[in-house]
């Protein structure tokens, strides 16, 4: 009896780590002090030295059960994006610049040609946040997990001066709300997917005319990354006041979080046209428009509190990120709740 007969194959991690490695070579940033394979990654702090008074920021998350549909389709390329947006963004939300990523793919088998597809998406997602893969861990789980299912988590650090921290303690009636399009259903509320739609290889590979695409390549559509459209709103000299990741809760419990005491969030549903997936959603589903804007993004990834003055110029910093958005309303006077009317 040996290691690979109980059912942890060494060898295929060694392969998965080489494979890995032109992926990874992609998001390498100047403060990247080690390379993959040792014990742990270092990056260097000089960075912080530019900065008044420098604050850590960090995120964690999964992808959660939209890997899932991964599995059923046997596509793996697009889903490390997701990990890294889920971490990255809340990182940006706080006003801060993702530094280094770390990956988590824990797996019943190590299929090292799949862990590689996976840790691509990773690598892309690094690259669209300016973010440095510089570790992680391929774990393989006999008899915990089937062979052929994962699950993939990360760990994302970044930094920001305190100065320009983005609390939403500023946020006063009558700033403007804008939202930052979202690229459908990102990945959160895929346990009410999997319930509406049927989770098989025929269901998701149908072609729906409304959505200009199969099913499944509309669910599984990788996260929208929001750093550099962020990045460049500060950039433009526009204080962003508050921001809001529109992630798991949606509408009613995530733009609550940046507004302080004594005031409410006003969203009109007329500001933008809703995506097609969630109008197919809740039509399938019959799921109640209320239910709809707790659980989902509902095409908005992203909330920024301005001063309504700087909201044309919001959009149109967000605009030369390459990325789109409207006025999505106002704040107001009132408990701190949101209303959508």
């Amino acid at each position: 009896m040996d290691y690979k007969n109980a059912g942890v194959d060494i060898e295929a991690g060694y392969r998965s780590v080489e494979l890995m490695k032109g992926h990874i070579k992609k998001t390498m940033r100047k403060e990247v002090l080690t390379s993959i394979g040792g014990f742990s990654g270092a990056f260097s702090m000089e960075k912080l030295k530019e900065m008044e008074h420098p604050v850590l920021v960090s995120g964690t998350d999964g992808v959660g059960t939209k890997l899932k549909l991964a599995f059923i389709l046997d596509k793996h390329d697009t889903i490390g994006i997701d990990c890294v947006a889920m971490c990255v963004n809340d990182i940006a939300c706080a006003g801060g610049e993702p530094l280094f990523f770390l990956d988590y793919i824990a797996c019943g088998k190590n299929h090292p040609e799949q862990i590689a597809e996976i840790v691509g998406g990773v690598a892309e997602g690094c690259v669209q946040a300016g973010a440095a893969l510089i570790g992680g861990e391929t774990a393989e789980h006999p008899d915990l997990m089937p062979e052929d299912e994962y699950d993939l988590a990360g760990f994302a650090v970044g930094a920001v001066d305190e100065k320009d921290l983005i609390t939403g303690a500023d946020i006063r009636p009558g700033d403007a709300l804008v939202g930052i399009y979202s690229s459908g259903v990102h990945s959160n509320g895929f346990s009410l997917v999997r319930k509406v739609f049927e989770m098989t290889k025929e269901s998701l590979e149908t072609y729906y005319e409304e959505l200009g695409k199969t099913l499944g390549e509309a669910l599984l559509t990788p996260t929208k990354i929001y750093v550099k459209a962020l990045q460049s709103v500060k950039d433009s000299g526009v204080k962003i006041k508050g921001c809001s990741h529109i992630t798991g809760g949606g509408f009613y419990e995530n733009i609550p979080r940046m507004l302080p005491e004594g005031t409410k969030a006003s969203v009109r549903k007329d500001a933008y046209e809703v995506p097609a997936i969630f109008k197919l959603l809740a039509e399938k589903g019959n799921v109640s428009e209320e239910v709809m804007y707790n659980t989902y993004n509902m095409g908005i990834g992203m909330v920024l509190a301005v001063e309504a003055e700087d909201a044309e110029k919001t959009l149109a910093a967000v605009r030369k990120a390459g990325e789109d958005g409207c006025i999505l309303g106002s704040v107001k006077e009132g408990k701190k709740e949101v209303e959508i009317c």
